[in-house]
């Protein structure tokens, strides 16, 4: 099989996944942890090995250079090259970067990106799945003399 192909295969397999992931009441550092596990679940049921926060081939940047950058999640597959995922809520092109660089070495990138929607496409071979999630103003706060628990 084509690596390309393989890619959107496995994006595509991954999507469907990430479809049944439900977010209420979670911060953005909630989410992000929901979509990871939600990931490791994913490949651990393909009796795939994976690691979090593995050592990615892209170093830091200044002054942190001697240290190498992590992936969120990264895969080693018995039938196939491994794969590697990031998860953001934002565009960074910064991880663009990375995950290029790690499909240079033969892996295959994929990236979960989750937010309200318009996301902007990233370059080939980087498989990209979407996850909508949107957000809700937090209720305000309590005013005068608005009940405060039980005891109110």
């Amino acid at each position: 099989m084509v690596v390309g192909e393989d890619g959107e295969r496995l994006a595509a397999s991954l999507a469907e996944r990430l479809d049944a992931v439900t977010f209420t009441d979670l911060t953005t550092d909630q989410v992000t942890a929901r979509l990871i596990d939600a990931v490791v679940g994913w490949a651990g049921e393909r009796g795939w090995r994976v690691y979090r926060r593995a050592s990615s081939v892209v170093p830091l940047p200044p002054p942190m250079s001697a240290q190498q950058s992590v992936l969120d999640v990264a895969c080693a597959r018995p039938d196939g090259p491994p794969v590697v995922v990031e998860v953001d809520h934002g565009t960074r092109r910064r991880t663009w970067e990375k995950l290029l660089a790690e499909a240079d070495e033969g892996r295959i990138p994929l990236w979960v990106r989750w937010g309200a929607g318009r996301f902007t496409p990233p370059p080939a071979p980087i498989q990209m799945v979407t996850c909508e999630v949107s957000g809700r103003p937090a209720p305000p706060p309590p005013g005068p003399g608005a009940q405060r628990g039980a005891g109110a």
